[in-house]
C-alpha cells in the first residue's frame, strides 16, 4: 500500500478540536510562575498524560511544582503506511502532585474502511486521565534509588461510528476504563530517565477498536501490560531515546472465529524519540514509530511504521 498521503489534511481538523483544550485549561486557577528544569516533566503522551509519547511516566504535567498550579496543552500527529492519528488534549497540574488531562484523538482508518465499505471512516476517542503522585521526588531523589511513583486511571469512550456493528459482533464494547502505576527514576548528574509503568487494560489499539471481545469465546478480561521508557539527556534541552508498549491482542480469537484467522492481531508498540525544549515552555518531539499490525487482514499483514510529530506548550 502507499503512504497515506492525506496526512497533512487532517492536522487542521486537530487543531479545531484546540477549543476542547482550552475548555480544560480555563479550569487552573493559577498559572506555575517559576518551573521545573526542561524536560523533567516530561511531553504529552497520545493519551494526553504527561510522560513519553506512547507511554505515561510518574511525573506530573505543566511546569507546576510544589505550591503550584501550571496547565499544558499539545497537539500530536503519526502517520504510518495506512493510517493516521492526529490527538489534541491538555493537562493540568497542581501542586506537583496531581494530574488532570484530556485528549482527543482522531484516527483514519485509511485502506481498512475502504475495504470495509467505509472510504474515509474516521474512528474518533475522548480520554479523560487522572494521575497522583504518592511517593517520592524525581529531582530531589535523584541521587537516591528512589524513584517517583504515581498512580493513574483513564476513561476511554469511542464516539459511534460506520465500525459499531463490526465491534458489536465482536464483543468489543465503546467504552473503557485504563489502571496504571508508573515508576519514574531520574539519574540527574548522568543525564538519564527510566521509566516503568504496569497498565491494568482491556482495550484493543489503545481503545480506538474498542475494549474486550467475546466472539468465540475470547478472553474478556482485564491483562497486565507492561511499558519502559528510557531517555538520555544530550544537553539540558534535548533529550533521546525510545518506549516501548506492551499491547493486548484480544481481538484475534475473535477475528478467527469470525473467519478472519490472524486478521485482527495485535502487536506491541514501539518507538525512537528525539525531544527539543527551545524554552522552559515549549517542547517539540519528533519519533521514529513501529505500531506493529493494524487490522492485518486488510494491510496484507505488513507492520505499521512511520513518523510522529508533537508540540507542547506548557506553564
Amino acid at each position: 500500500m502507499t503512504h497515506d498521503t492525506t496526512a497533512s489534511l487532517h492536522l487542521p481538523r486537530a487543531l479545531a478540536l484546540l477549543p476542547l483544550a482550552a475548555a480544560l485549561l480555563a479550569a487552573a486557577p493559577a498559572h506555575a510562575d517559576t518551573g521545573k528544569l526542561l524536560l523533567t516533566g516530561g511531553v504529552s503522551t497520545v493519551e494526553g498524560a504527561a510522560g513519553g509519547g506512547l507511554t505515561p511516566w510518574a511525573v506530573i504535567g505543566s511546569q507546576a511544582t510544589e505550591g503550584e498550579t501550571g496547565i499544558s496543552a499539545f497537539v500530536s500527529r503519526a502517520t504510518t503506511q495506512d493510517y493516521g492519528l492526529s490527538v489534541v488534549g491538555a493537562a493540568v497540574g497542581i501542586d506537583d502532585r496531581v494530574e488532570l488531562s484530556i485528549a482527543r484523538q482522531d484516527f483514519n482508518t485509511g485502506i481498512t474502511g475502504t475495504l470495509l465499505g467505509l472510504p474515509g471512516l474516521h474512528l474518533k476517542q475522548n480520554i479523560v486521565g487522572a494521575k497522583l503522585r504518592v511517593a517520592g521526588d524525581a529531582v530531589l531523589d535523584s541521587d537516591t534509588l528512589m524513584p517517583q511513583i504515581a498512580v493513574g486511571v483513564q476513561v476511554k469512550s469511542l464516539q459511534r461510528s460506520g465500525l459499531d456493528g463490526t465491534l458489536a459482533a465482536l464483543g468489543a464494547k465503546r467504552d473503557g476504563v485504563d489502571v496504571y502505576v508508573s515508576a519514574t527514576k531520574l539519574f540527574l548528574a548522568q543525564g538519564l530517565l527510566v521509566n516503568g509503568t504496569l497498565r491494568a487494560t482491556r482495550a484493543n489499539q489503545n481503545g480506538l477498536l474498542g475494549h474486550g471481545a467475546t466472539l468465540g469465546g475470547a478472553d474478556n478480561g482485564y491483562e497486565l501490560q507492561p511499558e519502559i521508557s528510557v531517555a538520555y539527556l544530550l544537553s539540558r534541552n534535548v533529550a533521546v531515546g525510545f518506549e516501548y508498549r506492551a499491547m493486548p491482542n484480544k481481538l484475534q480469537r475473535a477475528g478467527a472465529a469470525a473467519g478472519l484467522g490472524n486478521g485482527l492481531r495485535a502487536d506491541d508498540w514501539k518507538d525512537i524519540f528525539i525531544a527539543w525544549a527551545p524554552s522552559k515552555n515549549v517542547s517539540l518531539t519528533a519519533a521514529y514509530v513501529d505500531l506493529g499490525r493494524i487490522v492485518p487482514a486488510t494491510t496484507n499483514g505488513k507492520k505499521q511504521t512511520g513518523v510522529y510529530l508533537s508540540a507542547q506548550v506548557a506553564f
